[in-house]
């Protein structure tokens, strides 16, 4: 099974992944987990400074995933297709010529989870950006893809609360 949690950042998606991975339901699968800092390292410009090349990496980290046949992973398609659309230095052909093609792998997921940052305080995490008006942009990308492509995916859900409640919205949601 793919499962993968999408939303803007800081709102608890590596910490979900981290808190499935303790738990017997998930053996035997792959988890992947905060690659932004790796990238960054390697010189890749983030967040509005994205390029088609950097989004481009992202994309294929993202499918290079939905090989695995067990995979739980932190970021989505969609979310690299919210990014793409909010940067500030990409062409605006480049980035529609971007989602069109990165559209196509969205129905590759057997779930996908959106979660909001309603109740979640920024966290600084030496990486991603800390501005609340571009979190809240991105949001609303990620809300707007997951609306266009959504029903390209088997199932979509919303999670909401704790990280427990999480955990059980996903459980109930999966039917473990």
């Amino acid at each position: 099974m793919k499962i993968g949690l999408c939303g803007t950042m800081s709102v608890g998606k590596t910490t979900l992944v981290n808190e499935l991975q303790k738990l017997k339901q998930f053996r035997g699968y792959k988890f992947a987990t905060e690659r932004s800092g790796y990238l960054s390292n390697l010189g890749i410009p983030l967040n509005t400074d994205s390029t088609l090349k950097g989004q481009t990496i992202f994309l294929a980290e993202r499918v290079s995933e939905l090989l695995e046949e067990k995979i739980i992973t932190d970021r989505t398609v969609l979310d690299v297709m919210a990014f793409t659309a909010c940067s500030d230095t990409m062409d605006f052909k480049d980035k529609e010529y971007f989602e069109d093609f990165a559209r196509v792998f969205v129905g590759d997921y057997d779930y996908i989870f959106y979660i909001s940052p309603e109740g979640t305080v920024m966290e600084d995490n030496g990486v991603r950006e800390t501005n609340l008006e571009y979190r809240d942009i991105i949001d609303k990308s990620v809300r707007k893809m997951l609306n266009t492509y959504g029903h390209r995916c088997k199932n979509i859900d919303i999670l909401k609360g704790s990280t427990s409640e999480r955990i059980e919205q996903i459980l109930d949601a999966i039917k473990f």
